[in-house]
């Protein structure tokens, strides 16, 4: 049975948006049905799947209660405290430069081999330019952590 179907008590609201919560609870399930060894190149796919649709969820009720204030902060508390969004994104969303952020792993400097961000967060002009002036092309297709292809405020 569904997460978003067992909830009892919700504030006034939540019956408008469950639909669409539970299209993404349906999205979840179908990723974790998906069969795959645990060390294919698949599995690490399969993980970056979980982590879109988790940012996607996340960025679904951050753009209702900041940016279209359609929803109580009522409501909003409660879809944080029933971990249907990531409190700890939308508060870097909130920050300058973090407007497009993918994940905060990519933002932890001890995930990385150098003890910076994730290639991800480097603005792509930024990429591009560098590589031309090696007389190469960009090397970077994907974030290893997440599948990000650019997360950069300024792209």
């Amino acid at each position: 049975m569904s997460h978003v179907k067992k909830i009892k008590n919700a504030p006034e609201g939540f019956n408008k948006i469950s639909p669409v919560l539970f299209d993404f609870e349906k999205k979840l399930d179908e990723v974790h049905k998906e069969k795959e060894s645990r060390l294919s190149a698949k599995s690490q796919e399969k993980l970056w799947k979980i982590m879109q649709i988790h940012h996607e969820r996340s960025l679904y009720i951050y753009k209702l209660y900041y940016k279209r204030k359609l929803i109580s902060r009522e409501l909003y508390q409660f879809l944080i405290k029933h971990k249907f969004c990531d409190k700890h994104l939308i508060a870097k969303w909130r920050k300058q430069g973090y407007e497009k952020l993918c994940c905060l792993r990519c933002i932890q400097s001890d995930e990385t081999t150098h003890g910076k961000t994730c290639i991800c967060r480097v603005p792509r002009a930024q990429l591009e330019l560098e590589a031309e002036k090696k007389g190469t092309e960009v090397t970077f297709k994907q974030c290893v952590h997440c599948g990000c292809r650019g997360c950069a405020s300024t792209d």
